[in-house]
């Protein structure tokens, strides 16, 4: 019995480690700084950079995550929005940016 001990420790640390990266709300801010997306599932493919999937559903957006899922019971979901392109096809510089 002794010997389990260590392994019982092991997967319980482990299952605190797989709790916290997970994210259990997601909020997606719109050009104009409006939420556009909030709900406990990913608008978008996680297995892939954000900025590869992102701008396909929400251009010049911005995807926020938390571990804690204050507010995401409301979900909201404007998705996906349309974008205005900006002349060359590049995304219209943010006054946060610097």
């Amino acid at each position: 019995m002794t010997t389990a001990f260590p392994y019982a420790a092991a997967a319980l640390v482990a299952a605190l480690f797989s709790q916290t990266a997970a994210a259990s709300c997601y909020v997606v801010y719109g050009p104009d700084k409006d939420i556009v997306y909030r709900a406990p599932e990913p608008p978008v493919d996680m297995s892939r950079q954000i900025h590869e999937t992102l701008p396909s559903v929400a251009p010049g957006s911005t995807l926020v995550f938390s571990p804690d899922n204050f507010g995401c019971e409301l979900t909201i979901n404007k998705l996906p929005l349309t974008a205005v392109s900006a002349p060359g096809g590049m995304r219209p510089a943010r006054a946060d940016r610097g």
